[in-house]
């Protein structure tokens, strides 16, 4: 078998290329894996692209795979896709999830692929890295049975923490966005859409994805007295400011974070992080979670497609990258 594969680098910020790699020889605990599918998150993975990761959080940005260092040249990327060619006999031939960057094939630890359920396409399975991010976020945000919660930002992260309190019952969900487009998207994941001026308010929870002063300031406002707004939205080397004058104090708001990085402390102390990462993919056997996949590209395309992604010109939520006919 060939042992080349090729891999996208950033290779300066705001530039990318294809490198051959050699791959190592998989050990008798390694897999090797063949790429289908990867995915793009448009948030933070343009944000490198862009060069825009701080100095000070190098260390805790970097990729379980990764090459290099920031700011570039630097191997990135975390949704990978792929088909076992070598490796544990129970794992030959099985579709699986890595938290890989996007290379055609690739040898890791069999301990670092999780086995796709075979009610979810490998072309969805993609969205197991960002669906995790939204399970981490639930079980930080605790939402209890009828609450009235807004997700204010509709891109990759805050519409799968909307797809997933969308099954929660008895509560009122609005997907909260300047772009109207995301109504499609919240369309498709049956629940409300809102722009921020028209948003509805009294909220006890408020989960903030935007990663824009405006986006957070908005949440802070649909709050009623004693209502959480969780922060997921990751501002790199931005700084920001907030009104936490005024009825900040007075109606006793609560500012909290999430992050993926490490599991929940609600449920630290009973689950994995492999245990979150196998039911964020059993969670993608619903089909509407497809609306969170906006575009595709072939791998060959990455070097032109990626700076496009970065600049807005091609709009995603998460962006698939194909590796069909790809040697």
């Amino acid at each position: 078998m060939n042992r080349t594969a090729r891999a996208f680098w950033l290779s300066s910020p705001g530039e990318g290329e294809l490198r051959e790699v050699t791959l190592p020889e998989a050990g008798e605990d390694d897999v090797l894996v063949r790429s289908l599918y990867s995915g793009v998150s448009r948030g933070t993975e343009t944000l490198v692209f862009r060069g825009g990761v701080p100095q000070s959080q190098h260390a805790a940005m970097r990729a379980p795979f990764q090459e290099g260092e920031f700011p570039a040249p630097v191997k990135y990327g975390y949704l990978s896709v792929g088909m076992v060619e070598e490796g544990p006999a129970e794992l030959v031939g099985r579709t699986v999830f890595c938290l890989y960057p996007h290379q055609t094939r690739y040898v890791v630890p069999a301990s670092a692929v999780t086995v796709v359920p075979d009610n979810v396409p490998a072309a969805r399975a993609i969205l197991a890295g960002t669906v995790e991010t939204a399970v981490n976020a639930l079980w930080d945000a605790a939402p209890l049975v009828g609450d009235r919660i807004a997700v204010v930002g509709g891109g990759m992260v805050g519409c799968s923490v909307a797809a997933l309190l969308a099954r929660f019952p008895g509560v009122r969900i609005q997907l909260v966005d300047a772009d109207p487009s995301r109504a499609e998207v919240a369309e498709a994941l049956g629940i409300g859409f809102a722009s921020p001026e028209e948003a509805l308010g009294e909220c006890d929870l408020v989960v903030h994805a935007s990663a824009t002063e405006q986006g957070l300031t908005r949440s802070l406002e649909l709050l009623t007295a004693e209502g959480t707004v969780l922060e997921l939205s990751w501002y790199g080397d931005r700084q920001i400011s907030l009104p936490l004058g005024e009825a900040f104090h007075s109606r006793r708001l609560v500012l909290r974070s999430s992050q993926v990085g490490t599991v929940s402390p609600a449920r630290r102390a009973s689950r994995t992080y492999a245990d979150r990462l196998a039911l964020a993919l059993e969670l993608l056997a619903d089909p509407a979670l497809d609306a969170l996949v906006t575009g595709e590209s072939a791998f060959a395309e990455l070097p032109e497609v990626m700076p496009k992604l970065a600049s807005g010109e091609i709009p995603a939520l998460c962006h698939r990258v194909s590796y069909a006919d790809t040697p």
